[in-house]
């Protein structure tokens, strides 16, 4: 069963989102009178307990040297998928990792210095994991929005939202 999120909750999380380090007190005075300091580090602690939140710092991968980014699909040979998945989560360039479904069983990202190197990183490295049979790869020039910039709505219904952009 789905977490159920209220409007005090969806302003907390986004509130924190647009800074992780904002104060109870402050998100308390941004949100109005209806919240105290109190009610809101006893949200906070609840939406981290129930595993809701996780509050973390992102590194801006182009900020420290890693200006390309690309995504990568894999095939597997008659291997377990679940296997050649975790091999690939333990890459150090690889930033996230999914078994998908459809033409490809495992989707990755990846984060280089160069587009050398992510020709090389997927060419001589992905391609030799065992089970791995083959990988094509895209880079991605400009990303509008990432999982950090995803925001999510309390009462958010999608038999009856309107899903126009």
């Amino acid at each position: 069963m789905p977490y159920k999120l209220d409007k005090i909750d969806e302003d907390i999380i986004c509130l924190l989102q647009e800074d992780g380090r904002m104060s109870s007190a402050e998100i308390s005075r941004r949100i109005g009178d209806v919240v105290t300091e109190r009610i809101v580090r006893f949200r906070i602690d609840k939406l981290c307990r129930d595993g809701v939140i996780h509050i973390s710092a992102f590194v801006n991968p182009d900020k420290v040297g890693f200006p390309v980014l690309a995504d990568v699909w894999i095939t597997v040979e008659n291997a377990n998928v679940m296997e050649v998945a975790r091999s690939l989560a333990r890459l150090e360039q690889v930033s996230y990792v999914a078994c998908s479904t459809g033409d490809w069983d495992i989707s990755i990202q990846i984060y280089a210095h160069s587009n050398l190197e992510l020709h090389s990183f997927v060419n001589e490295t992905v391609i030799k994991v065992p089970g791995v049979k083959k990988a094509n790869f895209v880079v991605l020039p400009v990303v509008l929005k990432d999982l950090y910039d995803w925001r999510v709505r309390a009462n958010y219904n999608p038999k009856t939202d309107n899903h126009k952009a």
